[in-house]
């Protein structure tokens, strides 16, 4: 129907929110137990509130996959808060994972599922040592993945860092986001926000449980990449979160504004009249297949991490729909940063950033090619549907800022820091404004050898490529596909953990023979940049930044 744009459109819109989609998708997952170079050392049991469970010890990491933390969320329970979980008497195991969200099937997991509310834990014993909780929120937008996949695996930060890493299942997509408030009432308040308040279940679950696994309860942080980093960026800004963090880092997933509650109702009855459902009857929608409601999803177009700032009137423009975290008043009271960072959490301490190359990565996955040939002429076409009488300007600034970049280089210099780095920064600064806890920024550098496909033009440092090496799975055994061969990757994808699992301990990031890096100020804007040397930049990117703000994009 015209009302709802189709699929091709959609992909031709493909922005923010499919962020890591083919890469954890098809690259990342993994469903294996035992591998070939595992040692599986004993069984271990765990108590929970709702019963014991069973999990497994693998070179020196108690490991538990597939813990149910709330109960359903078909059926009845379709739109709703799940069902409360019931315990359970003997021994559950928690060898495998849960099943994903409702999504196309993803390779080496259980098949997706509406019911789909399951965590994994990582920690060194189950012991009372009260470690550091660092509680992932994974990629792929508000659509697809899931805590199972394999770049993402926990288990060497618990091993190497003495840390408890969770990560959790939660309802994606049109099952996660469909605004129904005005329409279902009391029962379907907050189902807007379902997929978040679905998260917030999970670090509730940690609050009650994670003392039982080595892991502190009151030394949370939550972090994320991508669509994670822009839930990341809602937990900051929920009050039903905020009893169960203490710390936060969104990391190339800028989270500053979303849906407004008019743009989902609208995109809500886009829906129905495409299902051929009256709004008065829209309780026919809980008799629609999963697939079919999947099948739907694929219609609108993906629903990016922030709206644009300036974009407002032509994001309200009609028939423009899709599903993520909407501004409803109550679950998401406000944009996450927008006006100002969240007073809910002043006191919390912040890291944020991106990768120095993101638009490498939707290159490779757009099959994108022709920007590698490009001269500056051609550069300037491609920008000017986009920046108009601004084109030249913008490009004369990167010219000078990098003299010995080509018309290639500027185009994902551009691209990049238009995608992840100008949220990030613009958070930072609203951290500072707001004087409160510290917030500290960062770039991300290391350049992999490996090729875009079918061109000359290396990967550098794309989009998702941070989530194997901030996770230490960086293996001078073996290549990795975004990362390449060098065995060099291995020193910076440490440097990244350190920085990381010790602002999980303190609060504050830092490295052994690492440049102090200070918070992120308004007058020498420190920079830390994340490679095989650790750096502190102050001031980086100034005359890039600089027109940016002049064109009042930041």
């Amino acid at each position: 129907m015209a009302s709802i744009i189709n699929r091709r459109q959609a992909l031709s819109q493909l922005s923010l929110t499919l962020v890591g989609a083919a890469f954890s998708t098809n690259v990342f997952s993994s469903q294996k137990i035992f591998g070939a170079s595992s040692i599986i050392e004993e069984f271990v049991n765990a108590e929970t509130n709702f019963g014991k469970i069973k999990g497994y010890r693998e070179n020196g990491v108690n490991i538990f996959k597939g813990i149910p933390y709330a109960g359903k969320t078909s059926e009845d329970r379709r739109f709703r808060r799940p069902a409360p979980l019931e315990p359970w008497t003997g021994v559950k195991e928690t060898l495998t994972l849960g099943a994903p969200a409702i999504q196309n099937p993803r390779r080496n997991e259980p098949a997706p599922s509406e019911d789909c509310l399951f965590l994994n834990v990582w920690t060194p014993a189950n012991d009372h040592k009260k470690r550091p909780v660092m509680f992932y929120n994974h990629g792929g937008g508000f659509v697809i993945g899931s805590g199972g996949s394999g770049g993402q695996d926990g288990a060497n930060l618990a091993r190497h860092f003495d840390v408890v890493v969770v990560e959790t299942n939660h309802r994606l997509g049109l099952l996660g986001f469909l605004y129904l408030d005005e329409l279902g009432g009391a029962d379907y308040a907050g189902s807007g926000n379902n997929g978040m308040l679905d998260i917030v279940e999970g670090l509730k679950w940690v609050n009650q449980n994670i003392a039982n696994f080595g892991g502190d309860p009151n030394n949370v942080m939550i972090w994320g990449e991508s669509g994670g980093g822009a839930k990341t960026s809602c937990l900051y800004a929920m009050p039903s979160a905020a009893p169960y963090f203490n710390k936060a880092s969104i990391e190339s997933g800028p989270g500053v504004r979303m849906t407004p509650k008019e743009v989902a109702a609208e995109t809500t009855l886009m829906l129905l009249k495409e299902l051929n459902i009256d709004p008065k009857d829209w309780k026919k929608i809980l008799d629609v297949p999963a697939s079919k409601l999947l099948e739907m999803q694929g219609k609108l177009p993906f629903v990016p991490p922030f709206v644009e700032k300036n974009k407002n009137q032509g994001f309200m423009r009609r028939n423009y729909g899709g599903f993520g975290p909407v501004v409803d008043g109550k679950a998401l009271p406000n944009n996450p940063f927008d006006p100002t960072a969240p007073v809910i959490s002043k006191n919390k301490p912040l890291l944020v950033g991106w990768n120095e190359d993101e638009w490498a990565f939707f290159a490779w996955e757009r099959k994108e090619t022709e920007f590698a040939t490009y001269d500056f002429e051609a550069l300037h076409k491609k920008f000017e549907p986009t920046y108009g009488t601004n084109t030249q300007k913008i490009i004369d600034t990167y010219r000078k800022a990098r003299p010995s970049a080509s018309a290639a280089d500027i185009y994902i210099a551009i691209s990049s820091i238009t995608m992840m780095g100008l949220g990030s920064v613009e958070i930072a600064e609203k951290k500072v404004k707001q004087g409160g806890a510290n917030v500290y920024l960062y770039n991300f550098g290391y350049k992999s050898e490996v090729k875009i496909p079918n061109t000359d033009y290396p990967m550098g440092t794309p989009h998702a490529m941070d989530i194997s090496f901030k996770f230490f799975n960086e293996s001078a055994d073996k290549p990795s596909f975004f990362g390449g061969n060098k065995p060099e990757r291995v020193t910076a994808s440490h440097n990244f953990a350190e920085l990381w699992t010790n602002f999980a301990k303190t609060g504050k990031p830092f490295a052994k023979d690492a440049p102090e890096w200070k918070p992120y100020n308004l007058k020498d804007r420190p920079t830390m940049r994340i490679d095989t040397k650790l750096e502190v930049l102050n001031d980086r990117f100034k005359d890039e930044l600089k027109v940016w703000r002049e064109l009042d994009k930041l």
